[in-house]
């Protein structure tokens, strides 16, 4: 019995005792618990990045409702560029999901469209259709007409800055 209590008590005795094979899975789950620690740190850091980030974006903004904030992201466009409804879709989708602190993960959950496709059509390199424009604002918890009033706007904002051609 004496033995044995000297052996747990002491990390080194007990590792002697090991066989090479107990030793490699020993240094093994060692390995991995320090992985997973290093990944949860890392986890962590972003959270708290993303938090910082939102918290001074907030603090900069007057608190208005999240359309409205939303609508503050103008459209950019050049007088010689064509007016793109694909990237202005995308830009106020992207608005929408920023504002209100969400994820393009956690919108593509909820919408039920891979990441990757709800990326490209945030960037306006994907054309969205009318039903998953509608998946899309349900998982933002936005309507639909709300939305598509915002991209209305911004069109006409688009169509003022861009002096029109009569052919």
């Amino acid at each position: 019995m004496h033995n044995t209590a000297s052996v747990v008590a002491d990390g080194s005795t007990m590792a002697s005792t090991l066989t090479p094979a107990q030793k490699r899975a020993v240094l093994f789950a060692q390995q991995q618990i320090l992985r997973a620690r290093a990944a949860r740190k890392a986890k962590d850091d972003r959270q708290a990045a993303l938090h910082r980030m939102w918290a001074n974006a907030d603090r900069e903004e007057e608190p208005v409702s999240r359309v409205n904030d939303a609508e503050r992201t103008r459209v950019v466009v050049r007088e010689d560029a064509p007016i793109s409804l694909r990237k202005i879709n995308g830009e106020v989708l992207r608005s929408l999901r920023t504002k209100d602190h969400k994820t393009l993960r956690e919108i593509s959950s909820k919408a039920g469209v891979s990441l990757g496709y709800l990326s490209e059509v945030e960037r306006g390199q994907k054309e969205a259709s009318s039903e998953l424009l509608v998946s899309i604002t349900h998982a933002l918890g936005v309507r639909l007409s709300d939305m598509l009033m915002m991209v209305a706007d911004r069109v006409r904002e688009a169509e003022s800055a861009t002096p029109m051609s009569i052919a």
